[in-house]
């Protein structure tokens, strides 16, 4: 099915805003085709990502089957308010914004780091969710997830200014082909022409590290919260993830109980850009 069946999609959508009671005015983007018998798919972004970071060959795809929600945390983008310090706190600012959007059942999408929020709103808030996608991350306390260990990957993920070698080095795997498809998907991302985001400020991105660390403190104990997913949920990774290693989309499998995996050939972190068509067929196939 064509993408091109989406009349407005990531690169023309407008930037919304809904005001919460917590006082938070939450910046978002919504668009898509709500078919019967669907739900509405929030997307919770990555480390140091806005709305202008989804790649409109991902969420346009999902988009023709479904109606979708870009979401920018409070202090992220052009949301106002602090940048929480922990996973648990974007959670809970995830679940004003769904009430202020008067949302009492969703579709959720967790991306990297939105993927640890994801899994927090759905114990969270365990009756909002109907299936789950989690995608290139880890459960709390994994594996090889405390800080970024591999010195390169740090240096990438933490520079002050980043460019598109930084992105490459982090979302990609080092052969010619993801590093092509990583250029491809870069263009495709930064093509909006108008109505951008506001960009991350520093105290957004150092906030959200401290929140990334304070997650990936080794403890096996705490995977036995996963249990309390009981929803059905995609688990999907590439088969060589520096950033989060892909050996936590295996614990992710195998502690939520209606769990399936699924790991993308020769990709590593950002496998949702490197096979953006596949993975969307995948996404709109588990969803329903």
């Amino acid at each position: 099915m064509s993408v091109s069946t989406v009349e407005i999609g990531q690169l023309s959508a407008p930037n919304l805003v809904a005001e919460a009671a917590n006082g938070v005015r939450y910046t978002y983007r919504r668009f898509g085709t709500p078919r019967p018998g669907t739900k509405p798919l929030l997307f919770l972004m990555h480390y140091r990502g806005n709305l202008d970071f989804w790649d409109p060959a991902l969420v346009d795809a999902v988009a023709v089957e479904r109606e979708v929600i870009l979401f920018d945390n409070a202090g992220v983008g052009g949301s106002t308010g602090t940048t929480p310090r922990s996973i648990t706190e974007m959670a809970r600012h995830v679940l004003a914004f769904t009430e202020a959007l008067e949302l009492d059942t969703i579709d959720l999408f967790g991306f990297s780091m939105g993927g640890f929020v994801a899994q927090e709103v759905a114990l969270l808030r365990p009756h909002l969710i109907r299936r789950l996608v989690l995608a290139g991350t880890g459960p709390q306390g994994g594996e090889g997830m405390h800080g970024y260990a591999d010195p390169a990957i740090h240096a990438a993920a933490t520079r002050p200014e980043q460019d598109g070698n930084d992105v490459i080095e982090l979302f990609f795997e080092k052969t010619p082909t993801s590093v092509a498809k990583g250029w491809e998907a870069l263009q495709r991302i930064f093509s909006r022409t108008e109505n951008h985001d506001e960009p991350i400020s520093v105290a957004c991105r150092t906030a959200q590290l401290d929140a990334i660390i304070e997650w990936g403190i080794p403890n096996a104990t705490l995977l036995n919260r996963l249990a309390g997913i009981k929803q059905p949920t995609l688990v999907a990774g590439g088969d060589n993830d520096r950033m989060v290693p892909t050996k936590n989309t295996y614990l992710l499998g195998e502690h939520i109980p209606h769990a399936r995996v699924s790991v993308y050939a020769n990709a590593g972190h950002a496998f949702i850009s490197q096979y953006p068509t596949e993975f969307a067929a995948e996404v709109n196939a588990f969803l329903g």
